[in-house]
């Protein structure tokens, strides 16, 4: 099966410039294209995770990608889809994380040999003269057209800064540069993205006469509609160190039934056949074996296989009963948060990271939702004795090791 049409089995495709020339540039192997990813924390997410893997299957079908780095634009921040501005970032804190993001796209995508290439954007966005910038790009964007796109509606209210508008100029000049200096002939990114990258596309046409394309990749959301990769913590991560191999496992074992084909098809590398096959006899025990195995390849993917199997160990092992813990995302209490050994439950939840806060904390107990040791919780004022390892329970399916330090 030719790579377009595998994205189009899997619900990847979502809006295309062209479609009958895009299907045959990269079915063909021709395209050069560019994703772009603006460096707002030290890791990626899962937000990132579909644009990577797109990247890799499209170089897998002979194309080469562009990792275009947002140096500049990070600098700015996209207002797509934002009902509050982007916090600011230092030139300091935007260096490190692009260094972080570089660090983890190798697990993904093959850099040796020109086979793909990284660059940032700040080495022609910070260097642009104001006013050679208005009159080079300037004539070729009306007010009236970026002000009815989808992107800033949610802005109305609280206002759009000058700021933040310029944003969709820059990623458009982006895509204009990377044509002329790499012969970058397609752009790819998340559905909301789609007008900041026809701007890209029409300025190219408009300035240099000649055709690029563009196409959005579906926005991987839930049976309910909200976008995927978010738990009470905050964000998935890529980083180990912010998101344990065993959370990251665990937050995709849990997905709901409505979301495990649709995962896997999107997400995975799993034959697209074998999905489908599976998707026929979906009932049952059988829901359990696809989390089980879209987990596992997520995990494998990000993490590498050693680690998913553990993952998958330590999973087994305490939904079985066999209660191990060794691979179990834990917290050691610091002794000061301590008062003769013991510690407050709803203390305890919020330093462990379970929940986000202390009336959180109390709602989750008095419903019923917190264990310690096989032990229900129930009175929010019950204080815990923390001797050895003691293992905390949210609900059904988390877990959570605390010790102290």
């Amino acid at each position: 099966m030719a790579i377009f049409e595998e994205l189009k089995r899997r619900g990847l495709l979502a809006q295309l410039t062209d479609e009958a020339e895009i299907r045959d540039l990269i079915n063909a192997g021709k395209a050069t294209f560019y994703i772009g990813f603006d460096p707002t924390a030290d890791s990626l997410h899962v937000g990132h995770f579909m644009a990577l893997c797109l990247m890799k299957r499209l170089q897998m079908a002979g194309n080469r990608p562009i990792v275009l780095l947002g140096g500049g634009t990070g600098m700015i921040g996209d207002p797509s889809g934002k009902s509050d501005m982007r916090k600011m970032l230092t030139p300091e804190i935007i260096d490190h994380n692009i260094a972080c993001f570089k660090k983890q796209m190798e697990r993904f995508i093959d850099f040796s040999d020109g086979k793909a290439i990284a660059v940032n954007n700040a080495d022609w966005l910070l260097d642009l003269n104001y006013v050679e910038l208005l009159r080079e790009v300037g004539p070729h964007f009306t007010v009236n057209r970026m002000l009815s796109h989808e992107c800033f509606k949610q802005r109305w209210e609280k206002g759009l800064t000058f700021f933040e508008f310029n944003y969709m100029i820059m990623q458009s000049y982006d895509f204009y540069r990377l044509f002329q200096d790499y012969g970058c002939n397609m752009q790819f990114g998340g559905d909301d993205q789609w007008a900041n990258m026809l701007g890209g596309t029409e300025l190219i046409r408009r300035k240099l006469g000649k055709d690029a394309y563009a196409m959005t990749i579906t926005l991987l959301l839930n049976s309910e509609g909200k976008k995927m990769g978010k738990t009470e913590r905050g964000a998935v991560w890529l980083d180990p160190e912010k998101t344990s191999p065993y959370e990251f496992f665990q937050y995709w074992r849990n997905v709901a039934d409505a979301d495990v084909i649709k995962c896997l098809k999107m997400l995975t590398f799993v034959p697209v056949e074998e999905i489908e096959e599976m998707e026929q006899h979906l009932e049952g025990a059988a829901y359990n074996k696809a989390k089980e195995l879209l987990a596992f390849e997520l995990t494998k993917l990000v993490h590498g296989e050693e680690e998913a199997q553990k993952a998958l160990d330590a999973a087994r092992a305490v939904f079985g009963g066999g209660g191990s813990s060794e691979n179990m995302p834990s917290t050691a209490i610091p002794a000061d948060k301590l008062t003769d050994g013991r510690i407050g439950i709803l203390d305890l939840l919020v330093e462990c990271g379970l929940v986000p806060t202390k009336s959180e904390a109390r709602r989750n107990v008095q419903q019923g939702g917190i264990s310690v040791n096989d032990e229900k919780i129930t009175d929010p004022k019950a204080e815990i004795t923390l001797e050895g390892e003691t293992i905390v329970r949210k609900g059904k399916k988390v877990f959570h090791k605390v010790t102290r330090a």
